[in-house]
């Protein structure tokens, strides 16, 4: 469903900056376990929704 990858991804996206703003390692050169799982996530369904925004304008 292309709504729920954006929907997804947009969540993603607020609950890594949210989590971003909060601790001081992810602020840095680092990211703690917690942030790094939150960046992962983001970071594929962003990978994933331009993927298929770039397929869409072909």
């Amino acid at each position: 469903m292309a709504d729920d990858l954006h929907t997804r991804y947009m969540q993603a996206s607020a609950t890594w900056r949210a989590h971003l703003n909060d601790c001081r390692p992810c602020q840095g050169s680092q990211r703690c376990p917690t942030g790094a799982q939150l960046f992962e996530r983001f970071a594929r369904l962003q990978d994933a929704y331009r993927a298929r925004q770039s397929q869409q304008r072909r």
